[in-house]
């Protein structure tokens, strides 16, 4: 016998009605939520108020490679279903392929079949689940692979996901991946070409990546891939740094972005991306919709801040995760506000993934490893 789970505290966001986002569909991902069994996450996710949920498979959410896999992707699904969430599928798990080595093997290495075994996989519990999208990235290349063998091991790969994401009548998002070998949306399209335009793959887009390190405004970036935007990962993050960031910490005007996605009708889940932060998952996930609700009332104001905040610049202030004030990038900060990116010439790139330690550029933003 299952026992009645307590009622959901009394959050600000736990009552915030539908249209609260003003169109747009948020969600939060599982890997947000490691210390918490995946029943009781989605539990929470949706006491809260969010319309749907990132899972990313990994040991103890739904492990793709445990007995039994298909009873437990259909008993998730009557779960997603009787709490009324969206889901799409993540793959980013860290050690699930390889205890030792972190997110390896990718389609980039030597022996890469257990990762795209694991692909195939996903792709058949996103079918099972009737996932928004499938979620993937290229990986970091190995030293001792050249670029030349990295790029071909990864079309090679991707074709074959590819072909099990038509067999299966699922859409795939492929992210972008700051030091990876498809770090930037220029990689995408070069990608995406050399596969001859596959009309399953389209894009996730984190939007604190684009801040990272696309030369264009982030509003502008969400424009850039609007014709191939399957999946929105969401978060705060600083110029040339890699390091997801609460919401109101980092340099990224939310509501023009906000604005963008509406512009652009794009209509899946936006899904907050923190896997740093499942120490305090709960409070996180509340604070992190009531700021998304906020903004998206911004943005529905108005122009969502376009003018004001051209290449997230001007100097737009918004309340940070513990109500003070943060500085955004493009003007001198006050006393006490955090660095803004346009400082960071040394920074570190890649201190959330699982990239080589890198530096920004320069004058050009761009990560180095």
């Amino acid at each position: 016998m299952t026992a009645a789970r307590p009622p959901a505290p009394d959050h600000p966001t736990a009552s915030v009605p539908g249209g609260a986002g003003g169109g747009l569909r948020f969600g939060y991902g599982t890997n947000g939520f490691a210390n918490h069994r995946l029943d009781d996450a989605l539990a929470v996710i949706a006491d809260l108020g969010y319309a749907g949920v990132a899972l990313t498979l990994d040991h103890d959410h739904l492990d793709p490679f445990a007995p039994a896999l298909a009873r437990r992707v259909e008993a998730v699904g009557r779960r997603l279903a009787a709490l009324g969430l969206g889901v799409v599928v993540e793959t980013g798990a860290r050690y699930l392929l390889d205890p030792w080595h972190k997110h390896a093997p990718t389609l980039l290495h030597d022996e890469s079949a257990r990762r795209i075994e694991f692909l195939r996989r996903a792709v058949a519990v996103g079918a099972d689940l009737g996932a928004e999208a499938v979620s993937f990235w290229a990986g970091v290349r190995p030293e001792a692979v050249p670029p030349a063998l990295a790029w071909d091991r990864l079309l090679a790969g991707c074709a074959t996901v590819v072909e099990a994401a038509d067999a299966a009548g699922v859409t795939l998002g492929f992210e972008p991946e700051p030091g990876m070998l498809v770090e930037d949306i220029a990689g995408w399209r070069r990608l995406h070409a050399a596969l001859g335009a596959p009309a399953r793959l389209g894009v996730t887009l984190d939007i604190g990546h684009c801040r990272c390190l696309e030369p264009q405004p982030v509003p502008d970036c969400v424009r850039d891939v609007a014709a191939h935007l399957v999946n929105v990962q969401i978060d705060d993050m600083r110029r040339g740094v890699h390091e997801h960031l609460e919401f109101g910490t980092g340099e990224i005007d939310f509501p023009p972005v906000l604005a963008a996605l509406r512009e652009v009708d794009y209509r899946g889940l936006v899904a907050v991306e923190l896997p740093r932060h499942s120490h305090a998952a709960p409070a996180v996930a509340a604070r992190s919709l009531e700021f998304l609700c906020a903004a998206a009332a911004a943005a529905a104001e108005g122009d969502g801040g376009r003018g004001k905040a051209a290449g997230d610049g001007g100097r737009a202030t918004t309340a940070g995760p513990t109500g003070r004030t943060v500085a955004r990038a493009g003007g001198t900060a006050p006393a006490g506000a955090p660095t803004t990116g346009e400082d960071l010439a040394d920074a570190l790139c890649s201190s959330s993934t699982d990239a080589p330690p890198g530096v920004r550029r320069a004058g050009t933003g761009r990560c180095v490893g």
